[in-house]
């Protein structure tokens, strides 16, 4: 369907603005004079657009099984779209404004700087300054949510009846619903065991120790020192040096960010405390609101009685939810660590078949420790207190809400209904795209070029390049 189509191709664009850039410089190979391959109105297509989406959509697939990427036909496609969109859009007297193309290029910069591990490697391999790079892609930008902002202005206001779900639904042969197997709804309240404080102090020690031997020996020493003794997981792939930006608050616990912010090139931070530990930070380059920084992360050990003070006050909360004293909702706002899922109530959410934000999960997608205690759960009850280690190793401790559960069936609108809606909705929206275009493709001047001549899906806009062409030899 055209709207899913060009989803797919917006959110590659970006990539590919800065990656296909960045690649290409990295890359001795002979350079390919390139020429215009289509235009709607004033806007143009080069033929290296087509190529560098074609190389990035490859490289973002690399390692992926079962990835169907779009043909060049297919880009050219939505090549031409974004151009017509941004056409009306200029017509419609849509804007986007300066800030917000710089915020999005920020994010895009700082993505890649972590990616490749500083600046200075980036602006090497691509072969400009990060300044360059942003005003080299920034009208390309500009475009880019230019046509976001049409789109959205054309379908946002759809909207799908129940009368039309169903109708959708009785469309769909039989043998041709899916089945889905048994999937819960599942909410979470985690806590963290906080360590006592005299345990707290001798890491503290151990870490002030680090410092002074890191000063007194040099850089190389922070790192020997890191490999040893940091508790942080990616110490093994980067040695605890990261990339980061002081605007970039909701990536960084704000203790760290603040703490890294403070610190001179070359100066080690005294002890700071974050919600992942205590850690010692060292400044190795900064430019602006940009910094190289690595960190040496202790994670306090707790002993049995934290842990048991931990389960002694989920078992207290448990207690309140079943007697309805509480909500879980406010006893998630009031007790859990867990940033992921504090703003949902507490669920866990994943992906489904489409690849769409579901609440409802298999099993498969849900860790060992919570499929056990889900055996003995109904509907709409409480698991004890739980001990687990997450991602990071952790000790942790957790209270789990079974909201829902399904059986294994065939799709159907009493229990699917939200799946079948949004399938409806997302046909009509692109049938009302289809039809934008189907109105609107006449009233521009569009050119192929005939190394697209072959290209299924472009016969409406090859029809218009032909009127516009006879237009042309008649004047």
């Amino acid at each position: 369907m055209i709207l899913k189509f060009m989803k797919y191709l917006f959110s590659a664009a970006v990539a590919f603005l800065v990656c296909g850039t960045i690649t290409a410089s990295a890359q001795s190979k002979k350079v390919v004079a390139d020429k215009i391959v289509g235009q709607v109105g004033d806007r143009i297509i080069l033929r290296s657009d087509i190529q560098n989406a074609m190389a990035d959509m490859k490289r973002q697939a690399q390692g992926q099984e079962n990835v169907i990427l779009p043909t060049e036909c297919q880009i050219m496609e939505g090549q031409l779209i974004r151009k017509a969109l941004v056409l009306q859009a200029q017509k419609d007297s849509l804007n986007v404004s300066e800030e917000e193309i710089d915020a999005a290029l920020d994010n895009r910069i700082r993505s890649f700087i972590m990616q490749y591990g500083s600046k200075d490697i980036l602006e090497e391999i691509a072969g400009k300054t990060v300044y360059q790079i942003k005003e080299d892609f920034k009208e390309a930008l500009r475009e880019q949510k230019m046509s976001e902002q049409m789109q959205s202005k054309i379908v946002d206001a759809i909207k799908i009846t129940p009368t039309e779900v169903k109708a959708y639904y009785n469309k769909i042969p039989k043998d041709s619903l899916p089945f889905y197997e048994s999937e819960i709804e599942v909410s979470q309240i985690v806590i963290h065991p906080k360590a006592n404080k005299d345990v707290e102090e001798y890491v503290s020690k151990q870490l002030y120790d680090y410092k002074r031997q890191a000063e007194t020996q040099g850089a190389k020493k922070f790192d020997q020192l890191a490999k040893l003794y940091s508790e942080d997981p990616a110490v093994k792939e980067n040695g605890g040096q990261y990339s980061l930006n002081r605007n970039d608050k909701g990536s960084w616990d704000p203790a760290f960010l603040s703490a890294c912010f403070r610190l001179k090139e070359g100066q080690i931070s005294p002890v700071i405390k974050s919600k992942f530990g205590l850690h010692i930070i060292q400044m190795v380059s900064r430019s602006g609101d940009e910094a190289v920084v690595k960190h040496i992360l202790r994670i306090p050990p707790v002993t049995e009685d934290e842990i048991n003070e931990t389960k002694k006050l989920l078992d207290s909360v448990r207690n309140k939810l079943v007697a309805g004293e509480l909500t879980f909702g406010a006893a998630v706002n009031k007790y859990s660590d867990d940033e992921n899922s504090k703003f949902s109530a507490g669920a866990l959410s994943g992906r489904d078949a489409t690849g769409s934000p579901t609440t409802f999960l298999s099993i498969d997608q849900l860790d060992k420790d919570i499929v056990v205690l889900l055996k003995d759960l109904k509907p709409g009850e409480y698991s004890k207190p739980q001990l687990y280690k997450d991602e990071r190793g952790s000790q942790v401790v957790r209270l789990i809400y079974l909201r829902n559960r399904t059986e294994p069936h065939r799709e159907n609108l009493k229990e699917d209904y939200d799946r079948v809606a949004k399938r409806a909705l997302e046909e009509k929206k692109s049938n009302a795209l289809e039809k934008w275009f189907k109105d609107h493709i006449p009233t521009y001047f569009v050119s192929i070029d005939k190394e697209y001549a072959s290209c299924q899906g472009l016969e409406e806009w090859r029809r218009s390049a032909e009127n516009a062409e006879k237009a042309r030899s008649n004047q």
